[in-house]
């Protein structure tokens, strides 16, 4: 898609189009009422302005849906072919390990429980064992500040996956 179809969309459309990149549905909407863009920077600009601007409820509509990150059988799939997936952003890295895909899961489950959401993270370009670090440290953070860095990590998928669409 490029900006001029993005601008003349119909809305029902685009809406179904935006929310494979946050299905947080005010933000979607948000960003359909700002068009037209006039430069595909201004459009990535505005969508984040929206992002930044909206409550802990909207955040929380788009966490719900990633796929939960706990289920050990995904885990294993997911960074089965850590290296292949990565190359290029991290020579050397390896498949994970039975221990940090089974950390990986029990840490997640430890998470949600405790801020009530699955753990966000931008994940592009991170092996298993990266984002077991990054869990394991926020996972004591103040329940305010995680919100706010799910958010931002939510903030960064957001953007490569409009950006894969434009």
């Amino acid at each position: 898609m490029n900006l001029n179809e993005f601008n003349s969309i119909p809305e029902s459309e685009l809406l179904e189009v935006l929310n494979t990149c946050c299905t947080s549905g005010a933000w979607q909407k948000k960003v359909v009422a700002a068009r037209p863009y006039p430069s595909i920077d201004e459009l990535y600009s505005r969508q984040e302005e929206i992002w930044k601007g909206l409550s802990k409820e909207d955040y929380l509509e788009a966490f719900d849906g990633h796929p939960k990150i706990g289920d050990v059988s995904s885990l294993k799939k997911k960074y089965a072919h850590t290296k292949a997936l990565a190359s290029g952003e991290q020579s050397g890295v390896d498949s994970a390990s039975d221990k940090t895909i089974q950390e990986l899961a029990e840490l997640n489950t430890i998470y949600e429980n405790r801020f009530g959401y699955i753990f966000i993270v931008c994940a592009t370009g991170k092996s298993a064992l990266e984002m077991l670090e990054i869990l394991k440290s926020r996972i004591d953070n103040d329940p305010e500040e995680e919100l706010k860095i799910s958010a931002g990590e939510q903030a960064k998928i957001t953007k490569i996956r409009m950006e894969k669409l434009l």
